[in-house]
């Protein structure tokens, strides 16, 4: 009180009620300022009332997703976002498998309590873990393509780089290739791939000694044209190779087939596989059909889901046939302006190879795929 006396007999009455009325404008102002700016603000609430009572959206997991969707979104608007065009794509096509639902409170999950943080990540969320699950076959089998499907799934998070760590850089330690991986959340499945852990004789015991549990994928192809295939890899990037021909047999007379060529000898599927049982039960294996991966993309990746204990998000209706690369390509998501196909690499055209080298291949596999039927329980139709 004394301080206030004093204070109000040094300045005259007029000034003294001015300060006051001045004061408590401001008050009133800041006051509606952030009313208003609750009222308009473009991140919703949590929480939202309506004439059947009070609502929790989505226990808290929806709200989250949707508040990291308009977050994602000012970034790329703004231009920070920096990273492949690709990721980008996926993260645009991930989001609209998010959905924002509300629930009664007190109905089942509406609580926010132990509930597992949305599946939806962008740079500063989750965690660096070891891949629960690989794709670790084959060569030209398809393993891009499956990559780049099931990394649409909000639940998956991959590493677009074949990191080869189990096969080149094992040397390197686990630390290191955990820092390869992309952070993850609760719930979501850390993933690479790289094809040619399949016919790496130690990165079988080299996987088992990381995770006992971990998943594998294996994509197989027709061995005569996976073969046909990887020579026309080589052919583009080294023009002046042997031919074909020259490569596949150790003695074009005899028929004689050098296995030692990479190219036929990643092929020999069972032989491969026998290695991978002595580490790993055949229910910790999907083998994917290549060629059906490429007829019925929805199927396979239906398979996928289940294996990996995904909900079947990535369905028929996310792909359409590209008729000029003969892939199926990713129709595009919002905000893209075309849809996501496989890269210029994909699809090239195969050279002519003599029927009779052809038929001289399929008679040598013939025995190796029947085996390979046999060990999977799977006819793949190679020999029809």
């Amino acid at each position: 009180m004394a301080h206030s006396t004093v204070f109000s007999e040094a300045l005259p009455t007029k000034v003294y009620r001015k300060i006051v009325v001045m004061l408590c404008a401001l008050l009133v102002s800041l006051y509606l300022l952030y009313y208003l700016s609750d009222l308009c603000h473009p991140i919703p609430s949590p929480l939202r009332n309506s004439a059947e009572g009070s609502h929790l959206a989505a226990d808290l997991e929806g709200w989250q997703a949707l508040r990291r969707k308009r977050l994602l979104h000012k970034l790329q608007v703004r231009g920070y976002w920096t990273g492949e065009l690709s990721d980008k794509y996926f993260r645009d096509l991930r989001l609209q498998f998010q959905t924002f639902k509300l629930q009664p409170r007190g109905a089942t999950g509406g609580s926010s309590a132990g509930n597992p943080p949305s599946p939806l990540s962008f740079s500063g969320d989750g965690v660096r873990k070891l891949p629960q699950a690989i794709i670790i076959g084959v060569k030209k089998g398809g393993t891009r393509a499956l990559l780049e499907f099931v990394r649409v799934h909000p639940d998956v998070r991959a590493v677009g780089a074949e990191p080869h760590f189990f096969d080149r850089h094992y040397d390197e330690g686990l630390r290191w290739y955990r820092g390869l991986m992309p952070k993850t959340l609760d719930g979501q499945i850390t993933m690479e791939k790289t094809p040619s852990y399949f016919v790496t004789k130690e990165a079988a015991a080299r996987i088992y000694a990381m995770s006992k549990d971990a998943k594998l994928i294996v994509v197989v192809r027709d061995p005569v044209t996976r073969a046909i295939s990887d020579y026309t890899q080589t052919l583009s990037k080294k023009p002046d190779i042997p031919s074909f021909e020259s490569l596949a047999f150790k003695n074009r007379t005899t028929g004689l087939i050098d296995t030692s060529w990479s190219a036929i000898q990643i092929g020999i599927y069972a032989k491969h596989l026998e290695n991978w049982l002595l580490y790993f039960p055949m229910g910790q294996i999907l083998f994917v059909s290549g060629e059906r991966l490429i007829s019925d993309p929805a199927g396979e990746l239906g398979k996928v889901q289940d294996f990996l204990g995904l909900k079947r998000i990535i369905t028929d209706k996310h792909f359409y046939f590209n008729k000029t690369k003969g892939f199926p390509c990713l129709k595009k998501p919002e905000g893209s302006s075309k849809p996501h196909c496989l890269g210029k690499t994909k699809g090239r055209t195969h050279p002519n190879i003599e029927p009779e080298v052809v038929q001289r291949l399929r008679d040598f596999y013939r025995p190796f795929n029947m085996k390979f039927y046999q060990m999977t329980g799977q006819n793949f139709g190679w020999d029809n």
